[in-house]
């Protein structure tokens, strides 16, 4: 007798079944490169650096926004003030009062310098432009970003428009300048017409300098709270209330590059310019060739570099 074993059919767990199943997938985009879709659409970054050739059109478009802006804003600067304008002729003299008794009658600085009076308030006058200019261009992004965030316009306008503003400014101080020169006995000379190239190379220096102190304040506001302090110490060493020359033919043991740093010092060259071309004693024939071009290259390099370095970081101004 044989025997038949019937084999069960194999079970299956259900808790061990894999089943396959189907999931439907979404269509990737054909556009992987999202700056190609941008392109294609005609999409630009928001706030992007324009190229140079652009930026300075961009520019030259808004110089009606820029001598508007800085006429304003001198207007406004002492609208709170009972004299109002009158304290843009009186704050640099009333310096000028100050450095005369300090310098001049305690500490004797007036002492071998001929028309002392006239050659204290034109060095006064001369770095106050200087000294303005670079404050205000500490502050040119940092206290205007709601402008800045507000409005699409070439930043530089901002540092452009407040050393314009101080330019302005100058003019009064100018006026006033050519009064006191005239009630000290200086004549009026030809060479007060080289007072013009001399203001506009100082006013492309100061405004390539604000520029790039318009970037660095962008990005740490705190510089505004230093540069006095620098500014301080420039005024001192650019002989605003004594003369460089004087000082070192009386220390001929100073070794020799102190002489050449002080002369070749920015702002000491400047207000030597406008020294030489408006005071008699002090004349333009007398001054060293080089003085006209070492100026001329301080404008170039601070002007120039200046813009470069300011148009750099156009993108991040107002962000953050």
């Amino acid at each position: 007798m044989s025997q038949v074993l019937d084999t069960p059919p194999p079970t299956t767990n259900p808790s061990t079944t894999t089943t396959a199943s189907t999931t439907a997938v979404a269509p990737t985009p054909a556009y992987d490169d999202l700056a190609a879709l941008a392109a294609r659409h005609g999409l630009t970054v928001s706030g992007a650096r324009p190229t140079l050739p652009q930026y300075l059109r961009r520019l030259w478009e808004r110089r009606h926004f820029i001598t508007a802006f800085s006429t304003a804003k001198l207007t406004a600067q002492y609208s709170q003030a009972k004299l109002g304008q009158i304290w843009q002729v009186m704050t640099p003299l009333l310096n000028a009062a100050v450095f005369y008794l300090i310098f001049g009658v305690l500490l004797q600085t007036k002492n071998g310098v001929p028309d002392y009076v006239p050659f204290l308030v034109t060095g006064v006058f001369i770095w106050t432009f200087t000294q303005t200019s670079l404050l205000s261009g500490t502050r040119a992004i940092s206290g205007n970003l709601g402008l800045v965030r507000a409005l699409h316009f070439p930043r530089a306008s901002l540092p452009i428009a407040l050393c314009l503003q101080q330019l302005q400014q100058l003019m009064f101080s100018m006026a006033t300048l050519v009064v006191i020169l005239l009630v000290f006995g200086v004549p009026v000379a030809a060479s007060w017409l080289l007072a013009v190239p001399a203001l506009v190379l100082q006013f492309v220096f100061n405004t390539g300098l604000s520029m790039v102190l318009a970037r660095v304040g962008a990005k740490t506001p705190d510089i505004a709270q230093l540069m006095p302090f620098v500014l301080r110490t420039w005024m001192y060493a650019s002989g605003v209330m004594w003369s460089i020359e004087h000082v070192l033919s009386k220390h001929t043991d100073w070794p020799s590059w102190v002489g050449t740093v002080l002369q070749a010092n920015p702002a000491a060259l400047y207000i030597d310019l406008m020294r030489f071309a408006l005071i008699d004693s002090f004349h333009a024939s007398q001054l060293p060739p080089h003085v006209w071009a070492l100026a001329t290259g301080w404008a170039l390099l601070a002007g120039v570099g200046g813009f470069l370095y300011f148009w750099k970081a156009e993108e991040m101004y107002g962000r953050g």
